[in-house]
């Protein structure tokens, strides 16, 4: 038996990878539901009821499902250019400081058109600078980036710390450490009323698109997949691989800085140290899914999102820990790169 590369990946099997990654996970994940003693069928059924069973559970669904989209598409966008990078965590909560800092008073008298793209654009442009400096070091002097945008998330995370307890610490908080709020004009409108489904959703969908959009029709789309196939090739065929992996960097932090500053304007209106639960590396899962698919990223975090909210009502039916959650995830995270390694590879006796 040997392995044999695939001359071209049929597009039918590609399609198929992640819902049989995300069924052998659910199947294997059945297993220890089994081993816990619950009814595996039924818990499945639970996991349904409370991501989706009632009109707050599939707005909190899609709540969650929210950042996720956009730490997704940091992932993908930078994982297609073979630009690793692990610290949208990080890049998330820089764009939330941002946001926190400037939305207090600088948007103040603004009308709500204007103050909150504004207040986007900053996290976004924060989010990227995050991520600059680790591109700088692998371009300058070749350090891994994995490394380093993995470090750089307990930095930014500490950097939140200090500022939170010390300039941005909002006075009336009684003690507890949380920034100043974003002013009013600058959060984001519900979707549904007395619901916490905010615009941002519509944001997150609209960016997918019009990313799925620049990789498909445009030629620093085709640059950037040409920098991830094969940097020598590319640069021997002219791309500019430095000025377009800044590019694709600016644009990966820019996402994960985004979903921060979404986070804070349509969700909690101010920023804690645990404003994410895990985010930007929830977002890696959720590109995997996707297999780096703008628009799968969409789905990818839906399902994931469903997975966290909906276990928690499982956890409450059947009693049985909320954490198998965590675990479908990265299950499905494991059998997504089988599954893609099979739609590159063919077993020949």
């Amino acid at each position: 038996m040997r392995l044999e590369r695939r001359a071209h990946r049929p597009f039918g099997l590609v399609v198929a990878s992640p819902i049989i990654a995300i069924f052998a996970a659910l199947a294997i994940s059945g297993v220890l539901i089994a081993l816990a003693g619950a009814p595996v069928l039924e818990a499945y059924y639970q996991i349904g009821v409370g991501s989706f069973g009632s009109r707050l559970a599939a707005t909190e669904t899609l709540t969650r499902a929210t950042p996720l989209i956009f730490t997704g598409l940091a992932a993908a966008v930078a994982f297609r250019a073979q630009v690793w990078n692990i610290g949208a965590e990080g890049q998330f909560f820089i764009g939330a400081i941002a946001v926190a800092a400037f939305g207090a008073e600088f948007t103040a008298g603004m009308p709500p058109a204007l103050a909150i793209p504004v207040l986007m654009l900053i996290g976004a442009i924060a989010g990227a600078f995050v991520l600059l400096v680790p591109l700088g070091l692998r371009l300058r002097f070749g350090v891994d980036e994995v490394v380093t945008t993995l470090l750089l998330n307990f930095v930014a995370v500490l950097f939140v710390s200090m500022m939170i307890e010390g300039p941005l610490k909002d006075p009336l908080a009684f003690g507890w450490p949380q920034s100043v709020p974003v002013a009013d004009n600058a959060l984001l409108p519900k979707i549904i009323a007395r619901t916490r489904l905010h615009i941002g959703l519509i944001v997150a969908i609209a960016i997918a698109v019009i990313v799925y959009a620049v990789q498909a029709r445009t030629v620093f789309g085709l640059q950037s997949k040409a920098a991830g196939l094969s940097p020598r090739a590319a640069r021997f065929a002219g791309v500019p691989l430095a000025s377009t992996l800044i590019k694709v960097a600016c644009l990966s932090g820019g996402l994960a800085g985004l979903a921060g500053a979404v986070e804070v304007m349509g969700v909690k209106g101010y920023v804690t140290t645990d404003l994410s639960p895990g985010f930007g590396y929830s977002g890696i899962i959720v590109a995997m899914l996707a297999n780096l698919h703008p628009v799968g990223v969409v789905a990818a975090a839906i399902f994931t999102a469903a997975m966290f909210v909906g276990a928690d009502g499982m956890s409450r039916a059947i009693g049985i820990p909320s954490y198998i959650a965590d675990v479908t995830v990265a299950l499905s995270l494991l059998t997504m790169l089988v599954a893609i390694f099979f739609t590159q590879y063919r077993i020949r006796k």
